[in-house]
């Protein structure tokens, strides 16, 4: 029999924890279809009512009768999306992050993966430039909805000239084939000046607006360069001018499709607002946050959701002396917000660490690039005290920052106490006040 999906996570109290699946068990099929991958897996589970074959750690064969409640989720994570592994990614892209990390980290960061699997389970970006015919089809069979799919350029030759691939296929035909089957779309733009700044920009956003409502939103985010970069084609990042007319541009399409399609749906990345040396617009120009995770919005929406509990706060605290470590894009924004809330809060005791990336380089200023090794090296010891750092520096589910480092060394490194915080405004306040006060409010 052949290997079907590996168990990675069971979630507690979950259906797959009552029925004791465990993290490396495979599941193999459901109502007797066999499982070629995670979609398969989504697409026969569907159903409230399903059987499904396990083979445990042992090599026992176990059958499940399922029975779940309408949403009910049945528990379970995997490791990777199917037997025949990843689709890896085709492209030599200019901008190519990973073709930018040093030597000697773990070998998942060097995976270039491409997949539309887990664009649709994950949201992982994708750029459609190695799906076959038959993987089309597939999705649109199965409506895998929503897709985020990197543009970067809707003219051909420009495409062609960043992804350094003859065969970064015809995007504009890829995306509007899929927009007609029904498919939601969210998209991105790797800005990179001087290849698809100025004009190219401006046609691949008005192409992708026409596309509305399949596309959802378009993300703008800057080129990100490190230190290594020997081989690779010579890339500069965006001025601080540069930056302002990215702005300038994205601000009129907004109000031009907010009228239009009642909906901003172009998102500038935080760091355009850092590098012009603008402040970060309020939370309604981000619609729904469709691009969180790359960035775009994090500022306002952390701010927003500060405001949301402000008056709540308490107005005194037993004193308390606290550290929060960030990158250097964001590091006069919580400063900032850190003399208004110890303002408000007497008794607090608020220091933000802005820490230079030394390890891929200073170009890298967000806070999700941080390594241990470089808080370690500038935070200085703390004697006891708390630090908090955002959980989007650790990989997820592995708690490792990206220098293979966890928190446990780094507090050993400062003599500290780590607390790990979501990235949520509440969240911050929780972890900077609850040790002191317990207040309802702040959920």
């Amino acid at each position: 029999m052949s290997q079907g999906l590996v168990v990675a996570r069971v979630q507690q109290g979950s259906i797959a924890d009552e029925l004791e699946i465990r993290p490396g068990d495979e599941i193999l099929s459901v109502d007797g279809r066999e499982i070629k991958d995670i979609i398969d897996f989504q697409y026969l589970t569907a159903e409230d009512v399903y059987t499904i074959l396990v083979r445990d750690r042992d090599g026992d064969i176990v059958e499940c009768e399922i029975e779940r409640e309408p949403g009910e989720n049945l528990g379970l994570e995997f490791r990777g999306v199917g037997a025949e592994g990843l689709k890896f990614c085709r492209n030599h892209c200019v901008f190519c992050f990973v073709a930018q990390m040093p030597p000697g980290l773990r070998p998942t960061l060097y995976a270039r993966d491409d997949d539309y699997r887990l664009s649709v389970t994950q949201g992982s970006f994708i750029t459609l430039s190695n799906l076959t015919d038959g993987e089309f089809e597939r999705i649109l069979k199965f409506h895998l909805s929503p897709l985020y799919i990197s543009v970067h350029a809707w003219d051909a030759e420009a495409r062609r000239t960043m992804m350094r691939n003859p065969r970064t296929g015809d995007i504009s035909k890829q995306l509007t084939r899929l927009a007609e089957g029904g498919i939601t779309l969210h998209t991105q733009i790797v800005l990179v000046p001087g290849y698809n700044d100025a004009q190219v920009l401006e046609e691949t956003v008005r192409n992708l607006a026409a596309l509305f409502p399949a596309v959802q939103s378009i993300g703008v985010v800057p080129v990100g360069l490190t230190r290594f970069r020997a081989g690779l084609p010579p890339l500069r990042p965006c001025t601080a001018e540069e930056a302002l007319k990215v702005l300038r541009a994205g601000e009129a399409w907004q109000q031009e499709f907010q009228a239009r399609y009642g909906r901003h749906l172009v998102y500038l990345a935080d760091e355009f607002y850092v590098s012009a040396g603008r402040e970060f617009p309020g939370a309604e120009i981000y619609d729904d946050f469709p691009q969180l995770e790359n960035g775009v919005g994090m500022a306002s929406k952390f701010q927003a959701e500060i405001e949301s509990v402000w008056q709540d706060l308490p107005e005194r605290v037993p004193p308390r002396r606290l550290h929060l470590i960030t990158g250097v894009s964001a590091l006069k924004f919580f400063r900032d917000w850190r003399d208004r809330l110890c303002k408000r809060v007497q008794g607090l005791d608020l220091h933000v660490i802005g820490v230079v990336n030394d390890f891929f380089g200073p170009e890298v200023t967000v806070a999700g690039l941080v390594t241990a090794c470089d808080i370690a090296a500038q935070a200085g010891k703390l004697k006891g005290e708390d630090f908090l750092i955002p959980e989007v520096m650790l990989k997820a589910g592995e708690e490792l920052f990206l220098d293979e480092r966890d928190p446990v060394w780094l507090e050993e490194q400062i003599e500290g106490n780590c607390i790990v915080v979501k990235n949520d405004g509440r969240a911050f306040l929780r972890a900077i006040l609850a040790a002191e006060w317990e207040g309802d409010d702040i959920d």
